[in-house]
């Protein structure tokens, strides 16, 4: 299939993309003809960016949306002013997040660290699907990390960490929710056409963890050096932008990828039960009817 047509016309939302991995995928999606919907918090830097994407591309349909994927209120928001744009969504890339040292709280009242990394992954998807179903081969992109290895599980009797604040083990525990959420959102949706996978896009050199300080960042950068795995925006976003464009995953649903190939995600991920669990909680943390 011709890259620079394929995906004409459709289209396209990534989140937290005015910047780093979101920005690379975007950028990518746009040059394939895509419909792009980039979402941001800060509309100066957004429409900057939306600009430097026609600039560069020629592609006119590039568009952007503003929300703090911390607050649900803007969550729901998000969704209501995309509809007012578009009927439908051909693919979704759930890929805002961060990595906080310190505990803090959203406007919710929730541990930011779950509530930017899967509670807004599950409460904006769970908004789209209705556009989503529009399309007979959507699909949905969860943006995860190997990092979730580093939890045996989810810690349920203190999911917002009220009791013991780690940085780290938060983060872990996000990402192992990331894909609890899409094997069991793949369960559900079986039959629909919807497709949903989630990726280890590598450690990617961003503006991640710059937000706790120049020491904390240059530990995350360094830990990947080490680890041999530090990537650039642009090789990183590769394997979102495969799931998203291409016809060798279509009907591709419930995998975890890396390096565009379908990885073993952690033991823990794989339990049926737990997946179940966070689906409710997470229902009644967002107000979604069962």
């Amino acid at each position: 299939m011709d890259s620079s047509t394929s995906m004409d016309g459709k289209i396209c939302m990534v989140t937290g993309a005015t910047s780093g991995l979101g920005a690379a995928t975007a950028l990518a999606l746009a040059r394939q003809g895509a419909v792009t919907i980039i979402v941001g918090r800060n509309p100066k830097k957004a429409e900057k960016y939306v600009n430097r994407i026609r600039a560069k591309t020629g592609n006119a349909a590039v568009e952007y949306l503003l929300a703090d994927l911390s607050s649900q209120r803007e969550i729901r928001r998000l969704s209501k002013e995309f509809r007012k744009r578009h009927r439908h969504l051909d693919v979704l890339i759930n890929n805002a997040g961060g990595k906080f040292v310190e505990r803090r709280l959203t406007e919710d009242g929730y541990e930011w660290t779950l509530a930017v990394n899967h509670l807004a992954y599950f409460l904006l998807t769970n908004l789209l699907l209705d556009a989503l179903r529009h399309r007979e081969n959507g699909r949905i992109i969860n943006v995860a990390s190997g990092a979730h290895g580093g939890v045996q599980g989810i810690d349920f009797d203190d999911l917002q960490s009220e009791k013991e604040y780690v940085g780290k083990r938060a983060y872990a525990q996000s990402k192992l929710a990331n894909i609890l959420f899409t094997y069991e959102l793949s369960r559900r949706l079986e039959g629909t056409g919807i497709t949903v996978n989630a990726l280890h896009p590598g450690g990617v050199i961003t503006n991640f963890c710059r937000n706790n300080g120049w020491k904390s960042w240059l530990k995350h950068v360094t830990a990947h050096i080490l680890a041999r795995n530090l990537v650039g925006p642009t090789e990183g976003a590769k394997t979102v932008v495969y799931l998203a464009t291409s016809p060798d995953v279509a009907g591709v649903t419930g995998k975890y990828f890396g390096d565009q190939e379908p990885v073993r995600s952690s033991h823990a991920s794989h339990d049926e039960a737990a997946a179940a669990r966070l689906w409710n909680v997470s229902l009644e943390l967002t107000g979604l009817p069962a």
